[in-house]
């Protein structure tokens, strides 16, 4: 009876071991990969919120930059590493929606990964040299039409949101434009200022300076709303053109199969962390707007990725849009 009351009793401790080793995350330094390189804005957003999410989590929240292929690369690497919250990818978009739809990836984006929580974003806005005679939204559609083919809009290279932004312009205002393709969108905006193309859509973070300055013009932000940042240009709704709404907006997944408690810890860390003045401040410098608190939970982020791929699949298929 003794040796059997013992052995219960080594069972009933090796059981409690186990499962306080298991609660105890994290325990070691977790690793989130950026599928782009250093200091760009996805990267950049990735580094803010991960400083304040190693306090919550007592661990180094460390970034990975894995570049290639649109970001595919780094979000693959993701894939494939062991369910358990040491390895995260942060996507946006274009790696977590538009690539699907035009690189053969060897996951699925909906089904190899378990959301986490909706991160910063940033509109876009509808920009013409200064020289195009349109002064608002309305006239800037009715020039396109009237010069069907002849109008310049520079891209930022294939499957990029002022790429897939174009097609969705195309499609909404049965204008066709002559798409220019960039290495980004530096030189698209440098072209539009020197007036070599005639528009655009970028970016709002990266082009309200140039707008500021004088060197181009904005006819309305891609948003529901207006944007925080420059509120005296109008949205798409309000200037002629309701529904052409593209945010490039990001987001943290882990592998599929990571224990909801341990995406529940994450999550929790970033709504922590979107919640601190300091972040919330230096954001708002770079121009991101932070999701409300309804949208910042797990199943919030797999509804709204879901609803954009099926709202630009679509789209970026009829067009025959596929990887350079």
């Amino acid at each position: 009876m003794k040796t059997r009351q013992l052995l219960f009793t080594a069972i009933a401790v090796a059981a409690c071991t186990v499962s306080a080793t298991a609660e105890v995350y994290p325990s070691r330094p977790v690793s989130v990969v950026v599928g782009y390189a250093a200091g760009g804005p996805t990267d950049s957003i990735a580094r803010v919120v991960a400083e304040y999410m190693k306090t919550s989590l007592g661990q180094p929240v460390i970034i990975e930059n894995v570049v290639g292929a649109s970001g595919s690369i780094g979000a693959g690497r993701v894939v494939r590493a062991a369910p358990d919250g040491y390895t995260l990818s942060v996507g946006d978009w274009s790696t977590h929606v538009v690539n699907g739809a035009v690189y053969p990836l060897q996951y699925d984006l909906l089904n190899d990964f378990e959301p986490v929580a909706l991160l910063p974003s940033t509109p876009q806005l509808i920009l013409t040299k200064n020289a195009i005679p349109a002064q608002d939204l309305k006239a800037l559609i009715a020039w396109l039409k009237a010069n069907q083919n002849k109008a310049s809009y520079g891209t930022s290279g294939a499957g990029s949101p002022s790429h897939v932004s174009a097609l969705l312009l195309q499609k909404m205002t049965g204008a066709q434009l002559q798409l220019v393709p960039y290495r980004g969108g530096a030189p698209v905006m440098q072209d539009l200022m020197g007036g070599q193309i005639d528009l655009s859509i970028q970016p709002a973070s990266t082009a309200i300076a140039a707008v500021r300055d004088g060197k181009i013009k904005a006819h309305a932000v891609t948003a529901k709303s207006r944007w925080a940042a420059a509120p005296e240009i109008p949205t798409v709704d309000e200037a002629g053109l309701a529904g052409l709404y593209v945010s490039v907006w990001r987001g943290l997944w882990a592998p599929k199969g990571t224990p909801k408690a341990v995406v529940s810890k994450l999550n929790a860390a970033i709504v922590e962390a979107l919640s601190n003045p300091t972040v919330r401040q230096r954001l708002a410098q770079m121009g991101e707007e932070i999701p409300a608190s309804e949208q910042q939970s797990p199943e919030a982020l797999g509804i709204f990725q879901k609803a954009e791929i099926e709202k630009w699949w679509p789209i970026i298929k009829a067009a025959g849009l596929k990887a350079e």
